[in-house]
């Protein structure tokens, strides 16, 4: 299944793509918009330029667990999102995404104007390869 990993910001959201098999997230792109709903309808569109069957939007929990006001956010945009596309959109928590995307990026050497242009795609790949592997660990165990 094509799954459409989206990591939601303020100023700019990051979008990430696996193909249908599901073994590989891949990185395609940084949408740079303000307005929340011009930013959904982007997101939708970029859903449906890419033929996904699913979208996975990260859920910034708090590190207590709880649920803040950052993450009501992204449970709008979520459910905005699925009445756009009619396409299922499941939350996952994302704590900690982007301090690993930046993680990526030092060891790549990505600094400045480079890193702030791909950071929230590297965190939207990261959301959307936890996903997968939580998706190919439950197939596994209900097969067993």
């Amino acid at each position: 299944m094509i799954i459409l990993g989206v990591d939601f910001g303020d100023a700019r959201t990051g979008l990430a793509i696996c193909d249908k098999g599901e073994m590989l997230a891949s990185p395609i792109g940084v949408i740079s918009e303000h307005d929340f709903d011009r930013c959904m309808e982007k997101v939708a569109d970029a859903a449906k330029e890419h033929r996904a069957q699913m979208i996975v939007v990260g859920f910034p929990k708090n590190m207590n667990g709880t649920i803040g006001e950052r993450a009501e956010l992204c449970r709008l945009f979520a459910d905005g999102l699925q009445k756009l596309t009619n396409l299922p959109v499941e939350l996952w928590d994302e704590r900690c995404t982007t301090v690993s995307a930046h993680s990526y990026l030092n060891v790549t050497n990505k600094r400045g104007k480079k890193r702030k242009a791909v950071v929230d795609a590297v965190a939207a790949t990261i959301i959307l390869e936890s996903y997968l592997g939580y998706r190919k660990n439950v197939t596994t165990t209900s097969e067993m």
